[in-house]
């Protein structure tokens, strides 16, 4: 492929990206609450190691602990290993959103995937082990 190429994959999979993105269960939450919500739904974490995971600095990951708090979304907590840590966990509400915001996305994706003939469904399928290669890297 030739940098033009290398461009227009680039563009194509982030818009792709960013449609699914858009595909969630509450309209006016962020790309970073949806993230933390997903990251605690894998496990409880402090708010130092969400930071770090989401790449923002920690009063940016208190102001989005904060607003998924007051909507009853996560729940702070003292740890129980350390008294002066806390521990961050997804409330039933949070997780309930995220299962909605899982069907919404599965549910576009699977739509859009219909409409390929069987060659292109073929075609898309056979990137997928190079794809997951990028996205590993």
């Amino acid at each position: 492929m030739d940098e033009a190429n290398d461009e227009q994959l680039r563009i194509l999979l982030q818009r792709v990206a960013r449609r699914i993105r858009n595909n969630r269960a509450d309209g006016a939450m962020s790309d970073s609450q949806l993230g933390v919500l997903f990251q605690l739904e894998k496990a409880s974490s402090t708010p130092s190691r969400l930071a770090e995971h989401e790449r923002v600095s920690p009063p940016s990951m208190n102001r989005t602990l904060n607003t998924l708090e007051n909507a009853g979304l996560v729940a702070r907590s003292v740890s129980p290993d350390d008294a002066r840590k806390v521990l961050v966990t997804i409330t039933p509400a949070g997780t309930g959103l995220i299962a909605e915001t899982r069907r919404l996305r599965t549910a576009w994706f699977t739509r859009q995937l219909a409409e390929l003939s069987a060659a292109e469904r073929t075609a898309l399928e056979a990137v997928i082990p190079v794809l997951r290669r990028i996205a590993e890297s």
